[in-house]
Formats: structure tokens, C-alpha cells, sequence
């Protein structure tokens, strides 16, 4: 008997769960909503500092309900989109899988689009859905550091096509975005000097959205809206300080402290990053 009532309570907590999502998608009061999915975007972006790729993934799946709501639903779609695509780019400092990565950058890829096909203006979904299939450019390319089996021509073109449409797309519309400025940061460091790129190009690029960024600080009143970029950008700087050919360590632990101040549970900075400037000293001293 007391495994039977063990057994009702479970299914009574069960249907109280499902009711209470199933509210929400059924037109439970916007402001409910609203902070419903406030407080789920704010778990993402910890989870993402964090390198917490399954809250990630557990995220990514409890915006679900919320993915076609009439008033703020594009704005799901992008940050289901953002789960998906930090759940892949921790997973490349972690060695996951070329599969579990691609399936990753895929869902991200697509939930960008969505976000732009309800909102055509959406110029930071545009951005990222450029990011990410840079992304799978690389995976489908890098086939002697990941596996050979992924490396395609067919889907190379693919990708790039997208990644350049999207980035071209999203600079033009907004070419002082901290965000896009900062996805633009690798590709400057990617492309020869001869073609407008190269190590002091990124640099500046990643220094002019720093500079963005500060000077919007605090202007983005909805949460929902994404005004991420200065961390990310002062780890860039770090990172690309350390990796130049002629590296600037001290530069490069300043901005990379100065990223941790700002997020001091960032797994990549404290764990992965200032550890590879401080061997870098080391070897230098």
C-alpha cells in the first residue's frame, strides 16, 4: 500500500510538471511566459561560461515549448540556436565527437534560421547562423585532426556558401555589432594580409568591438535581446596576443584576467586559456 501511494504522488508531481509547461505554450499570460523563458536564457548563458555542455542540451530542450510563441519566439529560436552552438564550440576544447559536433553546429544552424524567418531584421541571428556554419566548414575540412570520413567537398561548399552569405549579410547591417565584430575576429586571422586579413587585422577587429561593446553597455533593456560580447571579446584579445607570431604574453594574461573578472566561472579562461599563457611565460623565461 505505501508503494502504491509512492507510486500516485509520482504521477500526481508528473502531471502537475506536464500542466504546468503545457500552460504556457497553451497561452498563459505573456509576462508569465516572458519570465519563464528569462530565466531559462540566463541558465544557458552560465552553462556556457561553465562548459556545461548537457545543461546545454537540457536547455536547448526545455525552450521547446516556447519555440512558436507569437510574441517573443524568434527569440527562443536564437537561443535554443546559442545552446546548440556553445554546446559545439566547448565540445571542440573537449575532444567530443566529429558526429555529436555536427549534430550540434546542425541544430544551431537551423534554429538561426528559424529565429530569421520570423523576424527577417533579426541581424544577430543572421550573424551567429554565419558563425556556425563556419563551424561546420572546419569540422567537414579538419578531417586530419578529427576524422577522415568527414572531410566532403560537397558539403565544404555548403557550408562556406552560408557562412559567407550570412557574415556579408549581418556586417552590412549592423558593421558596429560587438557580436558580429568578434565572430569576424577569426576569419581576419584566417585570411592572408593580402586579402585584407591576417594576425594585426583580427586584432584590430576584435579592439573595435571591445570598444563597441563598452559603449553599449547597460543600453539593452530586454533580456531576451541578445548585448553578449565584451568577455568574449577580451578573450579573444588574450587568445590572439599569446597565438601571434611574435607573442605579446603580458598583453595576452591582462586580457585574459580581465575576461575572468567579468565571468569568474569561465571554464575555457580559468581552466584551459590562462594555464596555456602561463606555460607560455614559462617556456619563454
Amino acid at each position: 500500500m505505501r508503494e502504491l501511494f509512492k507510486i500516485i504522488r509520482v504521477s500526481i508531481h508528473l502531471i502537475a510538471i506536464i500542466s504546468f509547461v503545457a500552460s504556457f505554450s497553451m497561452g498563459a499570460p505573456i509576462q508569465s511566459r516572458r519570465e519563464t523563458v528569462i530565466k531559462f536564457v540566463v541558465q544557458i548563458q552560465r552553462a556556457d561560461y561553465e562548459g556545461d555542455r548537457a545543461a546545454l542540451e537540457r536547455l536547448y530542450n526545455d525552450l521547446s515549448p516556447f519555440a512558436d510563441d507569437k510574441e517573443f519566439g524568434a527569440r527562443v529560436r536564437y537561443w535554443r540556436g546559442f545552446a546548440q552552438w556553445r554546446r559545439a564550440i566547448n565540445g571542440f576544447n573537449d575532444s567530443t565527437s566529429p558526429g555529436e559536433l555536427e549534430q550540434d553546429i546542425k541544430r544551431a544552424v537551423s534554429e538561426f534560421e528559424a529565429a530569421m524567418t520570423k523576424d527577417p531584421g533579426f541581424v544577430d541571428a543572421k550573424a551567429a547562423a554565419g558563425s556556425a556554419s563556419g563551424l561546420l566548414l572546419f569540422l567537414y575540412s579538419a578531417n586530419q585532426t578529427l576524422a577522415p570520413e568527414f572531410k566532403d567537398p560537397a558539403r565544404q561548399r555548403e557550408a562556406i556558401t552560408k557562412a559567407i552569405k550570412y557574415m556579408n549579410e549581418a556586417e552590412a547591417a549592423e558593421p558596429e555589432n560587438p557580436r558580429i565584430l568578434w565572430m569576424l575576429g577569426p576569419i581576419r586571422w584566417n585570411t592572408p594580409p593580402e586579402r585584407g586579413g591576417g594576425e594585426d587585422k583580427a586584432i584590430e577587429t576584435i579592439q573595435k568591438g571591445l570598444k563597441a561593446a563598452r559603449a553599449r553597455k547597460g543600453a539593452v533593456r530586454d533580456p531576451l535581446t541578445p548585448s553578449w560580447g565584451e568577455p568574449e571579446l577580451l578573450m579573444s584579445l588574450a587568445y590572439y596576443y599569446m597565438a601571434r607570431k611574435t607573442p605579446d604574453l603580458a598583453a595576452a594574461e591582462q586580457y585574459a584576467r580581465s575576461a575572468l573578472a567579468l565571468v569568474p566561472y569561465w571554464h575555457y579562461v580559468r581552466d584551459i586559456l590562462i594555464p596555456q599563457i602561463e606555460a607560455a611565460k614559462s617556456k619563454r623565461d
